[in-house]
């Protein structure tokens, strides 16, 4: 059974619930078949995010890790191709820090590429319902430390374990007001159902070639 480790966040900026965590959640409650699944809560905090991270990776000795993060304001579940080598917080993270123009590791690469099969999650997701795109930006907060770190991690501790970061838009409940976009966390961890089996049924370094490009 291929082992997985999903990871979300707790709340932050204010909210009540974060629907990453939520997601997570789902997927370990009733994973894909042929996986087992093990989530974890990281807190929104720059540095201790990672620690909880390396922690989460020891105990579970996963074979595919997957953090999930929010995006609000996006339409839909972005998997993200990249994450670069810098903290430059808008807002304070959940312990009062707001880094400006810090690595995230300190004499790392300048990003990471996912090892994740980006353009399969995508098509996955789609293929069961579920609104996606290819995202190239992972923000400069919390979730780009994460994705960063996680790439880090891997490259230098756990070369044999392949994963990735994926954004996830609000939940409805964030929303009420109907002003931004929105989607169930149960539609959420539905297509990450079908995200993950293709992530594990992918063999490492293979993607679908297909055009999923940005022009801005």
């Amino acid at each position: 059974m291929t082992r997985v480790l999903v990871t979300g966040f707790a709340p932050f900026g204010g909210e009540q619930v974060n629907p990453s965590w939520q997601a997570a959640s789902l997927l370990a409650a009733e994973p894909p078949t042929g996986l087992g699944v093990t989530a974890a809560e990281l807190p929104c905090v720059f540095g201790a995010a990672l620690d909880a991270l390396r922690d989460a990776v020891r105990a579970s000795a996963p074979d595919l890790v997957v953090c999930l993060g929010q995006a609000g304001g996006r339409p839909a579940v972005t998997v993200e191709r990249v994450a670069v080598n810098i903290d430059d917080a808008r807002i304070p993270d959940n312990a009062g820090a707001q880094p400006v123009d810090e690595p995230v590791i300190p004499g790392g690469p300048a990003a990471y590429f996912s090892t994740l099969p980006v353009k399969a999650c995508v098509a996955a997701l789609r293929a069961a319902g579920v609104p996606a795109a290819v995202s190239n930006t992972a923000g400069t907060f919390v979730c780009n430390h994460v994705a960063y770190g996680l790439g880090h991690l891997l490259a230098t501790e756990f070369p044999g374990v392949r994963g990735g970061f994926v954004h996830v838009p609000w939940a409805p409940e964030q929303v009420t007001d109907g002003s931004a976009p929105a989607l169930e966390p149960a539609t959420v961890a539905r297509g990450l159902r079908a995200l993950l089996a293709a992530a594990a049924s992918t063999p490492a370094g293979q993607d679908l070639r297909v055009t999923e490009g940005a022009t801005h």
